[in-house]
């Protein structure tokens, strides 16, 4: 059986990897379920720390296009946005810090997932975008409540409509990730995290108790939001034609429809 999260725990330092890098991690169902798995491991281990990384060139391409394409009827397209969704509350909640290592590209599902984290750091060669626009989709995974968190309604409003690919600087600068790293994203990572482990650890991690607990009730809400949006979504002429322009490797011609 593949395995398509590989986690391993060291003293109070768990690294989690996302491990379909011939699809560039790209999140598919049984990924999603795994994923969940890992997580509550994690939730009941002794770590403190939860270093999430992709394996190979990317962090993770997005939900797989495959998956959306083959799973079109919508009860189990509902079932796997209720994963999502459950993957999402899961990793906020985590009792533990989280530093999400992005390599190579993150876009889409694996940006919402990578903002998920309490810290971010990318590779000075990282790509980062929030791109569900350009298949006629809008941000799930919480991507709306993270976008908002960080960068203020107007700003998370022109990062979802334009669908850009960021660089980790321009990311950087408007406050989207919190570090760029000239090394291997991984030994970053692992210096935040030692860094971490220099001081009082358990009070950061009720501190973010306190603050993610705030806004628990804000996030379901918007996972909700985004549920119901997106099966909306994938019912209009303009995600066809988002998804036959990306598996033709041709520029869409959006209608509004």
């Amino acid at each position: 059986m593949s395995q398509f999260v590989v986690l391993s725990v060291e003293g109070s330092i768990a690294t989690l990897q996302l491990n379909r890098p011939e699809c560039m991690n790209a999140l598919n169902v049984d990924m999603l379920n795994e994923l969940l798995e890992k997580l509550k491991e994690v939730a009941s281990s002794d770590a403190s720390i939860l270093i999430i990384s992709g394996n190979g060139n990317a962090f993770s391409a997005g939900g797989d296009i495959k998956t959306l394409l083959k799973d079109t009827d919508e009860e189990t397209f509902e079932k796997v946005m209720d994963t999502i969704n459950e993957v999402i509350m899961t990793l906020y909640a985590l009792p533990k810090l989280v530093i999400s290592a992005i390599n190579g590209p993150a876009a889409g599902l694996g940006l919402s997932f990578a903002l998920a984290g309490d810290y971010v750091i990318a590779e000075k060669d990282a790509k980062i975008a929030m791109n569900f626009i350009n298949i006629g989709l809008i941000p799930d995974g919480g991507g709306h409540f993270f976008l908002k968190q960080r960068l203020g309604d107007h700003k998370a409003m022109r990062v979802i409509w334009e669908g850009k690919v960021y660089d980790p600087n321009e990311a950087l600068v408007i406050g989207l990730i919190d570090e760029v790293c000239e090394t291997l994203v991984m030994d970053a990572a692992c210096r935040k995290a030692n860094e971490w482990l220099q001081k009082p650890i358990e009070a950061m991690i009720k501190s973010k108790k306190i603050i993610s607990d705030s806004s628990r009730h804000y996030l379901l809400e918007i996972l909700r939001m985004e549920k119901i949006g997106q099966i909306r979504m994938r019912e209009t002429v303009d995600h066809q034609e988002g998804i036959n322009a990306f598996l033709e490797k041709r520029t869409p011609v959006f209608t509004g429809r």
